[in-house]
């Protein structure tokens, strides 16, 4: 069995991951948990809050909805166990607004939601993202849309998170499979967040928020961290908030210490003051967009399983993938030659992976929890679109191996 995982190195952090120039703060190991060093049995949600305190997480905001509210409430617990913060909010809206305020004055953020929270979070994620504020955003995803099934499991935030604020911009969205790439996952998010300065979001669903299973906390260190990159222009100097550095990076100053500057929604100067210069807007407006977008193959990362010589390739992620996988290594008993692509970055979508994944195949079936979100990016990416199938349920039930065995049928001729 091939498990490779691929994309860029140590994990999905890339090469800048380590700031170690002047004016930057040396990557360290999380604060002490209690929980480091072990293996537990926990959910999904546990996995995701325990990645969050490793990578050093020391604010939270949030409202309470159901499937996430295990994140909030484990965070109100060990936060201030630990000398941070918590704080519940009076919705989903001020809870984004306020990791934005906490993120800019020096500390590692996060917030949990769930669909009906995440689209009232859409003005503030743009605002994030305008103003190049590191963010992790974490939905797990429940049936929509509106209040839609709060209990049972959905895929359908995945174009949300794409398109969801508007205007043009990219975003980060990690998923994953397992506690312990959920855990994994999450400690990625708050690296990527701080090397890019961007929101990023860890996107998985009910099912795997509330399934409990084996999770092994690293020691402190084992898994890289990215810190904050702060300027070191000293006191005194003129600071530009907004001055990219040559390897694309933009060093912070903590609001409201030493330098005084402007953050805003609008478009601005390196200073951080409004401006529609012309020239301004479109050295912004490609910035945000290309430093993400640019970097697709360097952030793409996904599991290989049984890849070398597959003929039908399954492409899935997040729980869906589970069930993909068991099909596969099954058939594989049987001298069938299938293989599974499981996408555990979404977005910015992986499209050269994917094409080269699908290049050798005779037909691709794309796993997924909703009307197939992912399956036309996933056409469009292919050299041959009509190769690709669908095989999906939106009912709020787990995708069985009984409901790809059909599929599979389908695609080989042989009918239901």
């Amino acid at each position: 069995m091939s498990n490779a995982t691929a994309g860029s190195p140590a994990s999905g952090t890339t090469p800048a991951s380590g700031p170690a120039t002047t004016g930057t703060t040396p990557a360290s190991g999380p604060a002490t948990t209690g929980t480091t060093g072990r293996t537990l049995c926990v959910p999904g949600n546990e996995a995701c809050a325990e990645g969050a305190l490793y990578a050093g997480v020391g604010f939270f905001a949030g409202y309470p909805i159901t499937p996430s509210s295990e994140i909030a409430e484990i965070m109100s617990r060990r936060l201030p166990e630990r000398g941070n913060r918590f704080i519940q909010m009076e919705d989903e809206i001020s809870s984004l607004c306020a990791i934005v305020g906490a993120s800019l004055t020096g500390s590692k953020v996060m917030t949990a939601t769930s669909g009906p929270g995440f689209s009232l979070m859409q003005e503030a994620l743009g605002y994030g993202i305008m103003a190049e504020i590191p963010l992790v955003i974490v939905d797990v995803m429940r049936g929509g849309p509106s209040t839609g099934m709060p209990t049972q499991g959905s895929q359908g935030d995945v174009n949300q998170v794409r398109w969801g604020t508007h205007g043009d911009h990219s975003i980060i969205a990690l998923t994953a499979s397992t506690n312990q790439t959920l855990f994994e996952t999450t400690v990625r998010a708050f690296n990527l967040a701080e090397t890019y300065r961007t929101p990023v979001v860890v996107l998985y669903d009910e099912m795997l928020g509330h399934l409990r299973e084996r999770l092994s906390i690293p020691e402190p260190g084992e898994l890289p961290l990215v810190e904050r990159l702060r300027t070191g222009v000293p006191e005194g100097v003129d600071y530009h908030p907004y001055l990219i550095r040559d390897d694309g990076r933009l060093p912070m100053s903590d609001f409201g210490g030493v330098h005084r500057y402007n953050v805003t929604g609008l478009y601005h100067d390196m200073w951080g003051f409004p401006s529609t210069d012309p020239h301004t807007v479109d050295d912004l407006a490609h910035h945000i967009y290309d430093k993400i977008e640019l970097r697709a193959d360097e952030l793409a990362q996904a599991q290989e399983f049984y890849m070398e010589d597959a003929e039908i390739v399954f492409i899935s992620y997040g729980s869906p993938a589970r069930t993909a996988h068991q099909v596969v290594h099954q058939a594989r008993m049987n001298g069938q030659r299938l293989g599974l692509l499981e996408l555990q970055t979404i977005w910015p979508f992986p499209a050269r992976m994917v094409r080269d994944a699908c290049r050798k195949a005779r037909a691709t079936i794309v796993v997924e929890m909703n009307m197939g979100q992912m399956y036309y990016h996933i056409r469009n990416a292919v050299e041959n679109p009509r190769s690709v199938f669908l095989s999906n349920r939106v009912d709020g039930r787990f995708i069985t191996p009984k409901d790809l065995r059909r599929v599979l049928r389908i695609v080989e001729g042989q009918g239901e």
